[in-house]
């Protein structure tokens, strides 16, 4: 009889759980049983295991053999767990030493020819194995870079099995040739570069759209000023070919680059994802995620037949998501944006389990003014009739747009202004120090608290410990009377006046500020000036 065990992680979600894989072998008829609650796809890596230790020259074991994944009550899928169990196999049949791998980290897909293939969510398995105690992980060589990325673990890259037997029995590792599918394009990456071609996914090599390519619009510009210092939802609304798009590829752009904590939380979720691309482990700017139109809930908010897969809005975590043409998406998809938005993470039910996705994002929705995108326009010629306009504008509803704190109309640009605008319009870099100083400002105030941008302060600490200046709620106070804003958007529009406050260098909100805010909500007009440099 043999006897030996190793580890693995499975991942629910970003968030990855330590399992015990058990090899024991008896005398009996020569079978491969596997327990542990495991999914069709690791149930198939019994045929891939065999394959793979036959295939590396070693003798498979002709007796009663079962591998157990411990605990047995969670819910395990995927191929990662193929290294460990060939590991423990060799282990239990005294080909390796079992004391050898008691304490290893084992993650890896194994090919029938016994190569070592990437897996996804290589990042959160390290950083769960590093959290239970596991100085030493072996992974494939391809994603060695990515688990190096957590501190204090000791990483381990091998291309095949038999190299790694190798190096456990303390022998002259064999030369391997290079793996035929390193340096593909996987095709998992086909599409998702989406325009904005630099910040599409946080590590394209192009360069980042710039801020003074736009012309005019100097209130759709403070928008965005406002948006990335505060971390504010913004509404982008006007005919086509006004320059919405345009506008949004350029707020990722103005955001600051992600600290290193934010940089794993980022990169963990593109790691189970499965779209970090080769030689780039790290994401280290902000991601900007442009679903198209046609996108499914799932598709944004996550999902899946088994344990869900992040979507767009967890893409998108510490970044910027996009929906141009928003009112075309599904309605059902829309009105599931509502809750991360309020709570920065999304929690999704399936049969397998229940997890709990981050999703702290910066919304940004985009629409024309009616279906033909005229109305409105000054050119007019509008074809549609009253009521197909209020059809399309309430296709957004008003709990969702109720969540968004900033709504701008862009308006069409002028011959003037997109004939003689070079050289006059600020650049992302000089917007993007304002920003920087506008969110120190907030980060020093709320400094022992859990939050650190203004949308994410509860309106009750912001009235209680933080209070505005004498009077400068009162337009507020007024326009909740009338019911132009709700308790929420009262709120919401109590976080916009801070982000201007801090954009103007003043300590505390007065009644320009909260009135800059209030026509950045409702759009209503307060007589105050609010293009760039205003502020």
């Amino acid at each position: 009889m043999g006897f030996a065990r190793t580890c693995s992680v499975t991942l629910l979600g970003v968030e990855g759980v330590v399992v015990e894989v058990q090899a024991d072998l008896e005398p009996g008829l020569a079978a491969f049983t596997l327990v542990g609650l495991p999914d069709k796809s690791l149930s198939e890596s019994r045929d891939r295991v065999r394959a793979a230790i036959v295939n590396s020259g070693e003798t498979w074991p002709q007796k009663k053999l079962t591998v157990g994944l411990s605990p047995a009550s969670v819910p395990k899928g995927g191929s990662g767990f193929d290294l460990a169990v060939a590991c423990a196999v060799l282990a239990a049949n005294e080909r390796i030493a079992p004391k050898d791998i008691a304490d290893l980290m084992m993650i890896g897909e194994l090919g029938l020819d016994g190569r070592v293939r990437p897996v996804r969510g290589v990042l959160p398995a390290v950083l769960a194995a590093a959290e239970a105690g596991y100085r030493h992980v072996v992974v494939p060589d391809r994603t060695a870079a990515e688990a190096s990325l957590v501190p204090g673990v000791s990483v381990l890259g091998v291309r095949t099995l038999r190299q790694l037997i190798a190096l456990l029995n303390d022998e002259l590792a064999p030369e391997e040739a290079d793996d035929p599918e390193e340096g593909r394009p996987d095709p998992m990456l086909a599409g998702l570069v989406v325009p904005g071609a630099g910040i599409g996914t946080g590590f394209a090599d192009s360069p980042a759209p710039d801020l003074a390519d736009v012309a005019g619009q100097g209130a759709a510009r403070m928008a965005l000023e406002v948006a990335a210092a505060g971390g504010h939802h913004l509404y982008l609304k006007g005919p086509p070919g006004a320059g919405k798009t345009m506008l949004a590829e350029r707020l990722p752009g103005l955001l600051p680059p992600l600290t290193r904590q934010e940089s794993l939380e980022v990169t963990a979720v593109h790691s189970v994802a499965g779209i970090l691309p080769p030689g780039k482990p790290m994401v280290d700017i902000p991601p900007y995620c442009a679903p198209h139109h046609s996108a499914t809930m799932q598709s944004l908010v996550g999902g899946g037949n088994a344990l869900p897969r992040p979507g767009a809005v967890s893409l998108a975590h510490k970044g910027v998501l996009f929906l141009d043409e928003a009112p075309e998406f599904n309605g059902q998809a829309l009105e599931a944006l509502r809750q991360p938005l309020e709570s920065g993470h999304v929690v999704i039910a399936r049969s397998a389990g229940v997890v709990r996705l981050p999703a702290r994002f910066l919304l940004c929705l985009a629409a024309n003014p009616c279906p033909c995108g005229r109305h409105g326009s000054r050119g007019g010629g509008c074809d549609c009739t009253p009521s197909m306009i209020r059809r399309y504008q309430g296709r957004l509803s008003g709990p969702l747009l109720d969540r968004v704190d900033l709504r701008v109309d862009v308006e069409a640009v002028s011959r003037s202004e997109l004939l003689g605008h070079l050289g006059e319009s600020e650049s992302t870099r000089t917007v993007a120090a304002r920003v920087r100083e506008a969110r120190d400002r907030s980060a020093a105030r709320y400094e022992g608290t859990p939050w650190r941008t203004n949308s994410e302060v509860p309106g009750h600490e912001l009235r209680t410990r933080w209070p505005m200046a004498p009077g400068a709620m009162r337009p507020a106070e007024q326009d909740m009377e009338r019911g132009l804003l709700t308790a929420r958007g009262l709120d919401r529009v109590l976080r916009v006046a801070w982000t201007v406050a801090d954009l103007g260098g003043h300590d505390r909100p007065d009644g320009v500020d909260m009135a800059r805010a209030l026509e950045l909500r409702t759009g209503v007009r307060r007589g105050v000036a609010i293009a760039m440099g205003d502020i």
